[in-house]
């Protein structure tokens, strides 16, 4: 394994100070206490108590001895010397004369603080085994290792080695993981499975792809087909009865990122591996890809539901503009009906007469029954559209019903029970179910449930059923027993002993108190502060005022009136933009690799190590053509070797995936953050959150039709995060036009960059009471802009508190005893 892993600037900043010192960082390993001011007071000369002060505190904060006391930076030397009353810093120019001087120093501290060499006593074994045990659980990357290491051996007082000898250290621990993952996956396999696997490898006979290849690819359209076809892929994966292998000694961690490899790697490379490698990886691959088969068979199971819900509604709207003519000319006639007998003036006794006179009674008797049959309840639901789709829903059934194991939270039992009816009655041709359970048909399904005779119809009945379902997999009530994405979310939690044995810790990492009553105790005090606060500040605050012109009082808040530029702003405009040289985009890539290296993070997908000549202007080339969306026709030049047709077609297929676009998106970042430009703009500890809708022009179960945003064709949503120093530090993609609410922590917890924000904003679609609180939890700050503040539920935790105006909107009471 490559021990190279380092870049330019984690190598060139190993063991040195960085080029700025926070106030902090001061304070905590530069600060001297009385032990340190009386070590040093033995010292005598100034030079030598700066000298040795700074060397007690150099090893302090980097782990290792300084050779040239003049390479500390500045602030922390006046710090040093203002802590021993020294006025003059140049002192320290006569320490470095004797190096003898420096080396009983560096000995007496060693001595009188506990500081050891690297191979000294067990560091390194120490060291080894914290390395292996993170490397075995998390798969994380050998940087981050290496800073892990780096981190331990400063706290635990161990003096650095050198660059080489750590690095050499971490590439043998992720071998030495790596071969154990494979020998322990490679174990659980019987012979039987084995030669199954490696069948997966082979091409049949009159075939174009392996099993291998057509089990990597899953569902791309929403149709009865595309689920049946998605359950037969889970059932080809469960074919091999992993199941039933215990792979609990296996990292999760690991067993996920070994399959996403062999999802991408090409199947020629696989089968190229040694054994104990191969087996492990097409374990992984049908082990991992078991579950995520069941879960997109369920996607694309309540995105049929869905269609069908929506068809019907497009179904009934027409039908409904179809029938308009004939149910106002039938409204009309029953309406001057009414009018008669309302008026006062009618005789009551000739009244049937007069009517009769105006209308036959064949006539009324039509316009009673066009009215009935048209008319719809205010429901805004079109479920007798819907019994006409059974037949979508009645192919999808019987894998449905047969292959899929459902369990159920208490909420969700009836549901089951519903399921269980449908199984045992569907091979039964007969129309009419036999006492099916009952308590999930709602006012609007009785009519098209029941008949005359009050029995359950099976088209009714199944199609009443499946958008029960429906709800209660969106809300677990009912799950999946194999299923991540659609499983018992009551399986993740910590329970009984495990959450007491680590409440303590895990309320300690997120910031809170173990005991609730103390943080509800806080929040209370927060929350009545902060409605006191305005409320005092209510009659001068002229951007907001009370509204009680609709059925409840509500906020409304003025709009910030636009800032006029200054002209010097306007001129500084002007001639930022005169200082742009007009460079070629391609040019610019190639520039920005030269000072990040966000090129060398695109490896290849099966080679780690191979690197083609000339590999960064290739890359450039395949960047711009799928950011500009061009394809790579424009770029291709047939006298270069770097931009031939089938160079730039090879490095799009090997080298650009998530995975390396993300890690070059991570170096692009963490390279901003370092410039002093981004700094002024802010210190990374805030972000805002936006989507942007897209067409998908290609088939996938992850776009969405959305009339407003697409029009009569599907798309998806690019949710962007983007810091305060104006970097993007994290995309997600969100399928149709969902909630942007329930994406949002998301792309916090899962950006990779060195940012750490810890306040996001994001527009009204991303806010919901849920997504406070989860924030408040995590221990973030969140601060939507609310387009309609006014709409918004004001709550309040003390119900007898005073707020003065504000007492007419805090309408919303917060029960604290539930929580």
């Amino acid at each position: 394994m490559s021990v190279d892993f380092l870049t330019a600037d984690q190598r060139a900043q190993y063991g040195r100070f960085p080029d700025k010192i926070e106030e902090p960082l001061l304070y905590r390993y530069f600060h001297l206490d009385e032990a340190d001011l009386a070590f040093i007071a033995t010292r005598r000369g100034d030079q030598n108590k700066l000298g040795v002060a700074l060397q007690m505190t150099s090893v302090r904060f980097l782990g290792k001895f300084i050779s040239d006391p003049e390479d500390a930076p500045k602030p922390v030397t006046r710090y040093l010397a203002s802590q021993l009353a020294i006025s003059d810093i140049d002192a320290l120019l006569q320490y470095s004369v004797r190096k003898t001087t420096k080396r009983e120093h560096t000995a007496l501290i060693r001595k009188r603080y506990g500081y050891q060499d690297f191979g000294e006593a067990n560091g390194p074994f120490r060291l080894s085994r914290i390395l292996y045990a993170r490397s075995w659980v998390s798969n994380e990357r050998p940087s981050t290792l290496f800073n892990v290491a780096v981190d331990w051996l400063v706290q635990h007082k161990v003096l650095l080695p050198g660059l080489t000898t750590l690095t050499r250290l971490i590439s043998e621990i992720r071998e030495r993981t790596t071969n154990r993952l494979w020998r322990q996956l490679y174990s659980l396999a019987s012979a039987d499975q084995r030669h199954r696997l490696e069948a997966l490898l082979k091409i049949p006979e009159g075939e174009r792809t392996s099993d291998f290849d057509r089990l990597r690819k899953g569902p791309v359209s929403v149709s009865s087909r595309s689920f049946n076809a998605a359950i037969k892929r889970y059932l080809s994966f469960r074919g091999f009865g992993f199941r039933a292998l215990d792979l609990s000694s296996i990292p999760s961690v690991r067993l996920k990122s070994l399959a996403r490899h062999a999802g991408m790697v090409s199947m020629y490379k696989i089968a190229r591996m040694p054994d104990e490698k191969r087996i492990a990886m097409l374990i992984s691959f049908v082990a991992a890809f078991e579950v995520s088969a069941l879960d997109d068979a369920i996607d694309v199971l309540d995105l049929l539901i869905t269609d069908v819900t929506r068809e019907a509604k497009r179904v009934g709207l027409q039908k409904r503009l179809r029938t308009l003519k004939d149910m106002d000319e039938s409204a009309l006639a029953l309406a001057e009906v009414c009018a008669l007998i309302l008026d006062e003036d009618t005789q009551e006794s000739g009244l049937r007469e007069l009517i009769f006179s105006r209308f036959s009674k064949e006539q009324l008797t039509g316009s009673v029954s066009t009215v009935t049959r048209l008319a719809r309840p205010d429901s805004g639901r079109f479920n007798e559209e819907m019994v006409e789709q059974y037949g979508k829903i009645k192919r999808c059934l019987p894998p449905l019903l047969n292959d899929i194991d459902f369990g159920a939270a208490p909420a969700g039992e009836l549901m089951l029970e519903v399921l269980t009816c449908l199984r045992e009655q569907s091979t039964s041709r007969k129309k009419i179910l036999e006492d099916p359970p009952l308590g999930i048909i709602t006012k609007s399904w009785k009519r098209l449930v029941f008949d005359d005779e009050g029995r359950a119809s099976k088209r009714g009945y199944t199609l009443c059923a499946m958008e029960r379902l429906q709800d209660s997999l969106r809300r677990r009530d009912i799950f999946a027993t194999h299923s991540d994405r659609w499983g018992d979310p009551r399986q993740k939690l910590l329970d009984g002993e495990e959450w007491k044995s680590n409440r303590t810790n895990v309320c300690r990492s997120l910031g809170h108190s173990s005991q609730p009553d103390t943080a509800l105790s806080q929040l209370t005090q927060q929350l009545d502060e902060a409605y006191k606060q305005v409320s005092d500040n209510f009659d001068e605050n002229s951007a907001i005022t009370i509204d009680n012109g609709g059925t409840q009082p509500s906020l409304t808040i003025a709009n910030l009136d636009k800032a006029d530029d200054a002209e010097r702003l306007e001129g500084l405009n002007q001639q930022v933009i005169g200082l742009l040289p007009k460079v070629d985009l391609a040019e610019l890539l190639l520039e920005v690799h030269t000072q990040t290296g966000f090129l060398n993070e695109f490896s290849h997908v099966s080679e780690e190590k191979a690197r083609a000549d000339n590999l960064p202007i290739s890359l450039c080339a395949c960047l711009m053509a799928e950011a500009c969306n061009i394809g790579l026709e424009p770029l291709v030049k047939a006298h270069l070797p770097a931009l031939t047709r089938h160079r730039l077609s090879s490095i799009k297929q090997n080298y650009i995936r998530a995975e390396t676009l993300t890690k070059a998106n991570v170096r692009l970042v963490d390279f901003q953050s370092t410039l002093p430009l981004a700094s002024k703009w802010g210190g990374g500890h805030v972000a805002s959150a936006d989507g942007m809708r897209f067409i998908t022009p290609v088939k996938t179960i992850n776009a969405q039709p959305n009339r407003k945003y697409f029009r009569n064709k599907k798309g998806i949503t690019w949710y962007n995060f983007l810091s305060d120093q104006y970097s993007g530090f994290n995309g997600i993609v969100i399928p149709g036009t969902l909630r942007d609410s329930i994406f949002v922590l998301e792309g916090l917890l899962e950006q990779q960059t060195s940012l750490r924000p810890t306040e996001i904003m994001t527009d009204t679609t991303g806010t919901s009471d849920m997504v406070f609180g989860l924030f408040w939890l995590l221990g973030y700050q969140f601060s939507p802009r609310l387009a309609d503040a006014g709409e918004t539920m004001f709550w309040r935790i003390n119900k007898d508190a005073d707020y003065g105006p504000l007492n007419d909107i805090a309408r919303g009471q917060i029960h604290t005893h539930r929580i």
